[in-house]
Parts: C-alpha cells; structure tokens; sequence
C-alpha cells in the first residue's frame, strides 16, 4: 500500500480509502467485517462514511453503516489503527427522519451538536479523525448537472464564519480532529480556505467530490486550488457506480447490482455518451491485459491532485480488483490514449 499526508496534518492516509456506503443496505454486517478484514490485510488504514448511509437513503436504514463500523470497532478493539471520516448531512429534498426534517438541516450549532454525537455513538468511538460536511448548504451544481445557475433568493445558509466557528468547538471537545468539505466548488474551497486563514479557525484539509474516468469536472478548476493550497481530492465513484467495470455494457443488469436495484437514481452514468466512452476505456484497458476495474482505479490514484481514492464494492472480488489498483503504473503512452479518448467527448457522466 503506499500512503499520503492528509493536507496540512501529519496524518498519512491510504492512497485507497475504504468505501462504506452499502453496508446495511446491498451488504450485511457479515459481509462489511469480511471487506474490512481484508483491507486492513492489504494495509488501507483509511474508512469514509457518513451519518446519512447506508445507500439509498431511507429512514429504516438512516446511520445503519456508522453502526456496522462500531460493532467492528468494538470486536476487533482497533480504533486507533483506523483513520475515521464521517459526514454531517445538510439540506437535501427527501430526508425528513433526519433530526428536525430536510429544510431544518445545516451546519448551525445544534445540528452539529446533535449529528457527531449521535455518529460517535453508533461508531462506538469518542472521536472522527475527519469530519466533512457532505453537501454545501447553498445552491450548487449536483448530479446530472453541469453548470452553475445563480438563485438570488438562496440566501438561508449559515456564513462560513459561523461554520468553521461551529467545527473549532468540535474539535476543542475532542470530539473530531480535522474538517474537509465534499461535493464543494472552487469558490467555496477558496472562501473555506480563506476565512479560515484570516481568522485562525479550522482548515479544510480535503474535499471529497466524484472523479473518474468519465467525469473529470474536477480537473477544469478545483485541481490547481487542490494542488496550490494543500486541499487534496478524497474522490469517489471512481468506477461511475460500477459502470466502468464494463459489467453494465450491452444492456446487462447484474442482480443486486445498483443500477437493476435503482435505475433511476443512477440514470446520469446510463446515456449514449457514457456507453460510447465507457466501452472505450474497457477496450483499452483489456487490450493492456488489466480488469477495467482495477485500470479505472489506477488512473484516479495516480491524479497529482488526489490524496486517497474512495473504492466500494459488494463483493470480496470487487473489493480486490480495486485495490489491485494501488500496484498499476500507467505509463505517459497509455495516459495519452486515456486523454484521447477524453477529449473526444469529456466528462460525459456528469
């Protein structure tokens, strides 16, 4: 395994960051401690979760895989081996058994207060190594879209001061360590970095945002400010939810797979665009005599930019193809046919 230093902390991360997201929903309890086993096996000392899973989000499975990571905590008395992150939810449509309901989330002082206690409970821990607030409050762009649209009347989000004033009080409890930002924009990077910086107050040392080979928005704006100001990329849905295995291609529908389990929700990685490129990379990385999995992983992990790449998987040899990954050098004749491919038609799975 090869580690990095989580921004500016002398913390040193797994470049393969173990993925959470299905325990307690497409995975059982059994199940997670057998994928966690194996990844501390292959030396990754790196888990990201969040109060909002397991995936998809439904009030009977609300905080379900923080409760799966706090049983192994606890058979396995190892806390201290692991680098912990977690997410605190924010506004979002169709979350109302979450404290007070949606359009009462954000990042003000009590629902701060009442969301890492209730995760350190169910993780069984005192403290989160990382704390990220998973969505911004405001209006930003989200699945399946591109392009920033500017709402005057989006006025109801707690001032970044606030925030970090908010997450330096968590942090004097000793209830979390550092803070990151997720599915954040150059803008709010910058003004996170900035505020904390004028007034000494707690720095983002990540962001988590989507990085594949299919959608490399990242790489337009938010690289360099990951790059200049130490903030590097946590990224996730590095396969674009499993398309990029090529087990989808042709119409196929794997049973249990997400995209047979929720067509719908998933529908911005199932388009003509997608199809063309994805086949491509597939092709590619077959022609290299690599599983497409574990070729897709090894482009995200060697991004300069990238400090730990979040992989999931349902079963245990998903989970290896991934982290597989850490051992594939790509060479600049193989990166120059992945950009010609890119360029061809970019991010076509935003």
């Amino acid at each position: 395994m090869k580690y990095r230093k989580l921004g500016t902390t002398d913390i040193k991360v797994s470049v393969i960051c173990l993925g959470t997201m299905t325990w307690g929903e497409q995975n059982s309890q059994e199940e997670a401690f057998q994928q966690m086993d194996y990844a501390v096996e292959r030396g990754i000392n790196f888990f990201d979760t969040a109060e909002l899973y397991s995936v998809m989000p439904r009030k009977e499975t609300y905080g379900k895989t923080e409760e799966i990571i706090g049983n192994w905590f606890q058979h396995k008395k190892n806390r201290k081996d692991i680098i912990l992150a977690s997410k605190i939810a924010s506004k979002s449509e169709g979350l109302e058994w979450i404290r007070k309901g949606s359009k009462y989330l954000g990042f003000d002082k009590t629902n701060f207060n009442d969301a890492i206690d209730q995760s350190l409970k169910r993780l069984k821990t005192d403290y989160i190594d990382l704390y990220q607030l998973h969505w911004p409050e405001r209006k930003v762009p989200k699945f399946g879209v591109l392009d920033f649209e500017y709402d005057p009347s989006d006025e109801d989000w707690t001032p970044i001061e606030q925030v970090l004033d908010n997450l330096q009080d968590l942090i004097n409890s000793g209830k979390i360590r550092y803070v990151g930002l997720s599915n954040e924009t150059p803008w709010g990077m910058m003004k996170f970095l900035e505020i904390s910086k004028e007034r000494n107050l707690p720095r983002m040392m990540s962001i988590q945002n989507v990085y594949s080979l299919v959608n490399r928005v990242f790489d337009i704006a938010n690289s360099e400010v990951s790059i200049r100001e130490n903030c590097g990329l946590l990224a996730y849905s590095p396969l674009a939810g499993g398309r990029l295995s090529g087990k989808y291609l042709e119409n196929q529908n794997p049973k249990n797979s997400r995209y047979t389990l929720w067509p719908r929700r998933f529908s911005r990685h199932h388009t003509e665009r997608g199809e063309k490129a994805i086949k491509s990379y597939v092709n590619l990385a077959k022609n290299l005599n690599i599983k497409p999995s574990t070729f897709a992983n090894a482009f995200v992990n060697n991004r300069p930019f990238v400090t730990s790449n979040i992989i999931g998987a349902t079963s245990m040899d998903q989970l290896k193809e991934n982290i597989d990954s850490i051992d594939v050098e790509l060479s600049p004749e193989i990166l120059k046919k992945i950009n010609d491919i890119h360029l061809s038609d970019p991010n076509p799975c935003v």
